[in-house]
């Protein structure tokens, strides 16, 4: 599973702190316990499914419903003590292209096959038999990455094969009641023109938008008026047509046997339509989540041609992909900013969450997302410093701000820090270093220190000075509340006093806790921000 280690945890018995627990994930996962009581017949694997439209790159999107799903299914595994599951990754490429991505190469010969499935038009990127083959290995090098336990399955392997043969003469039996669901849906301009069925033209390889008249549904055989006007007798079976898309999704829950499956609110509507669909072709719309979708840092909803999103290798850039993970778990019914400030407090949270799992109960535990993101293999390390005070410390550092020179300056708080002693810690000072270069760096503001905040300083600079360089953190943000609370400098509250330390010695209204920065960044180089700030 995702995220996964090799530490060997104590086993717990999670099963029955599992049936009441009230996390979201067993929530779901109990749908499916209501669904089959006596487990799926003839043992049978529950079946998750996610969905991929290879017109573009995976992305984070891509990313947080195979999360998600997995997450769901892991709950039903401890629910059920170890029922048998699956997980599909299906790719819908035989869908038409309908507009050429504007991030890739060749767009005047992908232009030239607008229309075609995506498995029949060249690939841009000249190194797969088609567009879809490349988007598709993009996509499982991605779900490989993150370690996902899945199956991948393609639309147009499952169609050209035949696989889907008997699922679309079942479309054809049930034509008329389709219809009878999806008319009412439309405008009128587009009742004119639907069909369930959309046949690719033996001329020029399109897949149609045209009415189609059913002629033999045993044989697949369809009736349709081709691009160049001739009616035209064809085959839908063997990749001769492809369905549209609403009742592509419910023909393949049945053909596959779909028992769960999650999806963004913007497609609330075409679940219902669907759902009834895969009624009539006898079968039954999987349980799943409707979730909510990613907003920017404005609130507004993220958009492709917007551009206003942020992409998993952004976040990654400037957080683990552990952070990312953690990010997404809670209430994916609620909508979440995603934008690059959010990733600091990820990060720190992410490892305030794991440090506190080791002491919990079951329950406790089950509730945590952490539990989820290592699939109850929770890793029993805790890092020296935050994320938060790493940004404050490269911050800080400025141009002179490098690895060797971080790991230089954790050895004033961890006489033994190494990247071999705390690997995480090294990946998170690349983190560190990019966030603090690309968003901290561009932002940073020192004030000059005003009225009783230069005497407060003086004091501060002349205290630290008695100290020893190894001072602990505690004895030195001891003196800061010390100062701080003195009445005689006209300090409001601590928070002022605070504030008044990042302004003048960082550059930023926030920052972290004093004592822990001192000791970081060392005494005397505290002493040189003070010197500077005091205009010494």
């Amino acid at each position: 599973m995702p995220f996964g280690n090799e530490k060997e945890t104590a086993h717990v018995d999670y099963r029955t702190a599992a049936s009441d627990s009230k996390a979201w994930v067993f929530e779901e996962a109990r749908k499916l316990l209501k669904r089959y009581p006596d487990g799926k017949p003839g043992g049978e694997p529950v079946l998750f499914e996610t969905g991929y439209g290879p017109s573009g790159l995976p992305h984070i999107g891509t990313f947080q419903e195979v999360q998600r799903t997995t997450w769901v299914r892991q709950a039903y595994t401890i629910l059920t003590g170890g029922a048998p599951s699956r997980l599909v990754a299906f790719s819908d490429d035989m869908d038409g292209l309908r507009k050429v991505p504007d991030n890739v190469p060749n767009q005047a010969m992908l232009t030239e096959h607008l229309g075609k499935p995506l498995s029949r038009i060249p690939d841009p990127f000249g190194t797969h038999e088609s567009f879809a083959a490349h988007n598709n290995a993009q996509l499982r090098d991605f779900l490989d990455r993150f370690g996902f336990d899945y199956e991948f399955i393609s639309a147009s392997d499952r169609y050209n094969s035949g696989a889907f043969d008997d699922a679309l003469r079942n479309v054809l039996r049930r034509y008329d009641a389709i219809m009878d669901i999806m008319l009412p849906t439309l405008r009128e301009e587009r009742r004119k023109t639907y069909s369930p069925v959309l046949p690719v033209s033996p001329t020029s390889g399109v897949v149609l938008q045209v009415p189609v008249e059913v002629v033999d549904a045993e044989a697949g055989m369809v009736r349709f008026e081709d691009e160049n006007g001739e009616t035209v007798e064809q085959s839908i079976l063997a990749g001769n047509a492809k369905l549209q898309w609403k009742v592509d999704w419910a023909m393949r829950w049945v053909a596959l046997g779909v028992d769960y499956e999650m999806y963004g609110k913007d497609l609330t509507d075409s679940g219902v339509q669907s759902g009834r669909i895969a009624k009539v072709l006898g079968g039954r719309k999987p349980e799943g989540l409707i979730y909510e979708l990613f907003l920017d840092e404005k609130g507004e909803k993220i958009s492709k041609s917007k551009g206003n999103g942020l992409t998993i290798e952004e976040w990654l850039t400037y957080g683990s992909d552990q952070s990312l993970a953690f990010y997404i778990f809670p209430n994916p019914k609620s909508a979440k900013q995603l934008h690059v400030g959010v990733i600091p407090r990820a990060v720190d949270d992410y490892y305030q969450f794991r440090a506190n799992w080791q002491d919990q109960d079951a329950a406790k535990r089950l509730g945590n997302p952490v539990h989820h993101i290592h699939d109850g293999d929770v890793p029993d390390v805790e890092l020296p410093v935050t994320f938060g005070l790493l940004l404050n410390l490269v911050g800080v550092m400025g141009g002179e701000a490098d690895k060797d020179a971080v790991w230089g300056y954790l050895r004033n708080y961890v006489p033994d820090a190494s990247a071999e002693r705390y690997p995480e810690l090294d990946g998170l000072i690349d983190n560190a270093l990019a966030y603090a270069r690309d968003y901290i760096a561009p932002t940073l503001n020192r004030r000059a220190p005003q009225g009783g905040e230069v005497a407060a300083l003086e004091r501060l600079d002349a205290e630290l000075a008695e100290l020893p360089e190894d001072a602990a953190a505690e004895d030195i943000q001891t003196i800061v509340y010390t100062i701080g609370k003195d009445e005689s400098y006209g300090f409001a509250s601590l928070r002022d006093w605070f504030k008044a330390l990042y302004e003048t010695l960082l550059g930023s209204s926030q920052g972290p806790r004093m004592g822990s920065f001192i000791q970081l960044y060392g005494i005397a180089n505290t002493r040189a921000l003070i010197a500077e700030a005091l205009g010494r």
